[in-house]
């Protein structure tokens, strides 16, 4: 007997890791000795103190019920230290942040609780495939904008101008930027606070890559007026290591979240305490946790780069992030050339058409992934790949 499906899956399809992490898993299941090179899930450990934190809040009275939707209050409290510490960012704890399972639920409850069915949401184009599905979702109908190299991955203000945003609810940003590595900055912070008060459109920055590789952390939140009009998004996950334990939050005015609650408090029963004790330790650690991580970074990412030079493909050195994002020469297709190397030399590269049509012709490498694997990568692709364009 078969039972219909809702329509809403007809406008989505499975993510793509999830549908071809089982290819690759079948390959190496047959021998294939595969190099993963396409997933940012971090394979270093987190700080010791956070796994010694956790360790201790289990056997904690009371650790093992259920816990409050917004989080414990400590929890809250820093990551407002947090805010202030790193971003210079005044965030009340008791109001304005929300504590979440993993900062990717969140891109769902902020839709539900923001966006009606025939809503038009501007998602970037490279940008996070999450954001358009789940709009797609909750009914809502995903407009990309495109960023180009030409433009820095930042929006054009000017022809965003020049459509008709009536319908449209809510802009995603993303900055550091997946899959690009544009950085943002402040002075474009500006420019999207200004342009979300003037049409009336929730702005949410995605911001889980602030301290990969980056000189800079910012907040878009540390934009005069920007509580008004923004949420901001982050993750313990990136910074910390911590990505199978699916902790972020949402920070913003205390009316935005209190309408993300009432969806949230409806979908879960709150966070294991060991986790948010955990958490804590991550938040509150030294200066030197950051600079240790990414001494590893760039050394892997020295060798990203040699490997994409190898492959003919050009890149900017000026980005940050845990990715390297690479053009391809001119032609080249890149599911093919992703899916050759794969069969033919056990290297898995993800194609930057995934990220969205403006991210045709690159293909997006990871840093997660041990050096020694990096080198091994090399030798397997030293000789030239021919790929039919």
């Amino acid at each position: 007997m078969s039972i219909q499906t809702a329509k809403r899956l007809e406008s989505v399809e499975e993510y793509y890791f999830s549908k071809k992490l089982r290819e690759v898993r079948a390959l190496a299941a047959s021998g294939k000795p595969i190099l993963n090179m396409a997933i940012g899930s971090p394979d270093l450990d987190p700080p010791k103190q956070v796994i010694k934190a956790i360790q201790e809040a289990v056997e904690v009275d009371g650790a093992h019920k259920y816990q409050s939707y917004q989080g414990i209050p400590e929890f809250r409290k820093a990551i407002a230290d947090f805010y202030m510490n790193k971003y210079k960012v005044l965030l009340d704890p008791a109001t304005e942040i929300l504590p979440l399972i993993g900062s990717k639920e969140g891109i769902m409850h902020i839709s539900m609780a923001y966006l009606n069915e025939g809503d038009e949401v501007l998602v970037p184009n490279p940008g996070y495939p999450t954001y358009t599905s789940v709009t797609k979702l909750v009914g809502a109908n995903p407009i990309a904008y495109d960023l180009v190299a030409s433009n820095g991955w930042e929006p054009d203000f000017k022809t965003l101008s020049e459509k008709d945003l009536s319908k449209v609810k809510i802009m995603w940003v993303n900055y550091p930027h997946m899959p690009t590595g544009a950085s943002g900055n402040t002075m474009l912070f500006n420019k999207l606070i200004a342009f979300a008060k003037k049409n009336d459109i929730l702005l949410i920055n995605d911001n889980p890559y602030s301290f990969v590789l980056n000189d800079t952390p910012t907040s878009i939140l540390s934009i005069e007026g920007a509580k008004e009009v923004a949420l901001e998004l982050n993750s313990l996950s990136k910074t910390f290591n911590m990505a199978g334990w699916r902790v972020g939050m949402v920070n913003g005015s205390k009316d935005k979240i209190e309408a993300i609650l009432k969806v949230k408090s409806n979908m879960d029963s709150g966070m294991f305490q060991g986790i948010q004790k955990g958490a804590i330790a991550a938040l509150t650690i030294a200066g030197d946790w950051y600079k240790d991580m990414n001494l590893i970074y760039k050394e892997r990412r020295e060798l990203i780069w040699e490997l994409a030079t190898q492959l003919d493909c050009t890149f900017d050195k000026t980005t940050t992030g845990m990715f390297v994002w690479a053009k391809l020469p001119d032609g080249i297709d890149a599911m093919k050339f992703i899916d050759t190397i794969l069969y033919d030399n056990s290297v898995f590269i993800t194609p930057g058409n995934i990220f969205g049509t403006r991210g045709e012709g690159y293909i997006r490498f990871s840093l997660c992934v041990p050096k020694e694997n990096i080198k091994e990568a090399i030798s397997r692709l030293k000789n030239k790949i021919e790929v039919k364009h």
